[in-house]
């Protein structure tokens, strides 16, 4: 029998000459699960089932992913990781790029990536993927990027006591202490209960391809294979030279390919090691970090092998200014286009606790901002005709974008950028702080061919620089991707060429009555309006409407917490 990676391989190379249509049928709906042992509770799954099952395709061919919506609330499904060149309406960015689909009603996204590796599906819209719409998605390569014998995938995700409206509230209930006391999850291991792993089948001398997957919506994750060498082979869709690694350190969204060489012999079983931990909890045994343990089988009923602990390093948070891309993209220049970021944690003057980039909140505005950007005209260029809380940048055709991105707060943070890759150039400490977790002693610069990811990782009192090329118009969220803190306000829109956008892009009809079905505009500016009237917006929280001695929980009104 042909191995996995032979059959990939074979099915990649006929897909060359006949790419193929894989029509997957979703119906999202409500179930009760209690998937981690130890919480019972209200899920979002597919077909009446969680985990939802991985999608796989080759590239090149087309995702048709029929979506009908059996929830009472709006849903959509945002492929993580892709570009959608040419049909930004499909990223599935809830009121940004399509209005949500409706209760009851169907959609179906046609997808055909010019991309391969490591991705996935997940909900856009009210945070339904952290209560349970999310899953690998793979796009296998038209050729093998390494040789190996077969591969393995992991999707490791936290699971948490209470569904996400219920976290969601208690972190925006105003005058409350922040943050809020919070349960410590569990984790999931492919959808099921981390302590309950099936075992993974290593041959003597053979190598392997382990893809791991933060599916997750809070939580950190190491993944390592004690008495083994690892090499990445791939960042989130972009190979890379293969670069030795000890353990992969992973925020929500981020993902890895790594080929593992398996031992000479099979004398002994071995084991991978999945722990599962959070900065900003305090470190209690058993609680604070979580270890998950499964075996790697070489011989049933073989002995398990003792190997020394892999050790943690500060270099796993550089990680991305040590690894070169495969196809030796240089360093991105001159650039164009300089956007800085601060980013906090402040009370406003409602008393609620928001997640802020320089002063202001994100929240979604009343009309996509694709659509605004399409039917807006020349006014398109014009930031504020999408409404302040959009936290729209403008972006021109080919820019070279460099985002200065700046963690003055005591929490660790992932971005995710939609429609692009990005390099990383730079990390370094800010704000006069001492990143906790790593001590550079002044900053760690990329150099050669930076490897290009979607999803970065941000420590605490530290900065960071990425930088992209505009070349995909359409409307692009960057946001956090803890999912209560987007929710909380933290993220901001690029819109990119919205002339060219205009001519190139045409929003479906269907997607149109989507909007106007649920009294939503499909045109105009932020809410709808011609111009630059932006009357009947929401207000926005702002931090000077109370004296400035009020107090809540002990934090004056607006001070940073």
């Amino acid at each position: 029998m042909l191995s996995l990676h032979v059959q990939i391989a074979l099915l990649a190379i006929l897909g060359v000459c006949l790419a193929a249509r894989v029509e997957v049928s979703w119906d999202i709906g409500y179930l009760t699960v209690n998937r981690d042992g130890h919480y019972t509770k209200r899920a979002v799954g597919v077909n009446g089932k969680l985990p939802i099952p991985p999608v796989h395709i080759n590239r090149g061919d087309t995702l048709a992913l029929h979506v009908h919506n059996s929830l009472n609330v709006p849903t959509t499904v945002h492929a993580h990781g892709l570009f959608h060149n040419g049909t930004a309406y499909n990223d599935g960015a809830g009121m940004v790029t399509q209005c949500g689909i409706p209760p009851g009603t169907d959609y179906t996204y046609e997808i055909t990536p010019e991309q391969e590796g490591t991705y996935w599906l997940h909900g856009h819209y009210g945070g339904q993927n952290v209560d349970g719409l999310r899953t690998p998605f793979i796009i296998h390569e038209r050729e093998p990027i390494a040789d190996y014998e077969d591969e393995y995938l992991f999707s490791l995700e936290d699971s948490y006591e209470l569904n996400f409206q219920d976290q969601l509230d208690s972190v925006l209930a105003p005058h409350t202490k922040f943050p809020p006391k919070s349960s410590f999850p569990f984790a999931l291991i492919n959808g099921y209960n981390g302590n309950d792993t099936k075992p993974i089948t290593f041959k003597p001398g053979k190598k392997y391809r382990i893809r791991v997957i933060n599916i997750g919506t809070t939580e950190w994750f190491k993944f390592s294979m004690p008495g083994h060498k690892m090499q990445i082979i791939e960042v989130e869709g972009v190979r890379s030279v293969p670069h030795p690694v000890e353990l992969l350190n992973m925020g929500p969204g981020q993902r890895y390919s790594v080929l593992v060489e398996a031992k000479d012999t099979d004398q002994f079983n071995y084991v991978y090691n999945a722990t599962l931990y959070a900065d900003f909890v305090p470190f209690i045994n058993n609680l604070n970090p979580r270890q998950y343990l499964g075996t790697i089988e070489y011989k049933p009923g073989a002995p398990l092998a003792t190997p020394a602990p892999t050790a943690d390093s500060e270099s796993d948070w550089f990680q991305d200014i040590e690894i070169n891309a495969y196809d030796r993209m240089p360093l991105l220049n001159p650039v164009t286009k300089r956007i800085e970021l601060h980013f906090e944690n402040k009370r406003l003057n409602d008393g609620v606790v928001y997640s802020i980039l320089d002063g202001v909140p994100y929240k979604t505005p009343k009309v996509p901002t694709l659509f605004s950007a399409i039917t807006m005209g020349n006014l398109s260029t014009d930031a504020t005709v999408y409404g302040t809380q959009a936290r729209v940048h403008i972006l021109d055709y080919m820019d070279i974008v460099e985002v200065e991105l700046h963690n003055t707060g005591f929490l660790d943070h992932t971005f995710h950028l939609h429609g692009h890759t990005f390099q990383v150039v730079e990390y370094g400490p800010t704000g006069g702080g001492s990143p906790r977790g790593f001590t550079p002693t002044k900053l760690q610069k990329a150099r050669g061919a930076p490897i290009r990811r979607d999803t970065l990782m941000i420590k605490a009192n530290s900065y960071i620089k990425i930088r992209f090329i505009a070349d995909n118009p359409g409307a692009w969220l960057f946001h956090c991707h803890i999912d209560v803190h987007f929710h909380r306000g933290l993220g901001i829109t690029f819109v990119e060429a919205p002339l060219m956008l205009q001519k190139t892009t045409r929003i479906p009809t269907e997607l149109s009555h989507m909007c106007l079905r649920q009294g939503i505009p499909a045109s105009g500016n932020g809410i709808g309006k011609h111009g630059y009237d932006l009357s009947g917006m929401d207000p926005i929280p702002f931090c000077n409407d109370l004296p400035a001695n009020q107090t809540f929980d002990g934090h004056p009104n607006c001070n940073v917490v």
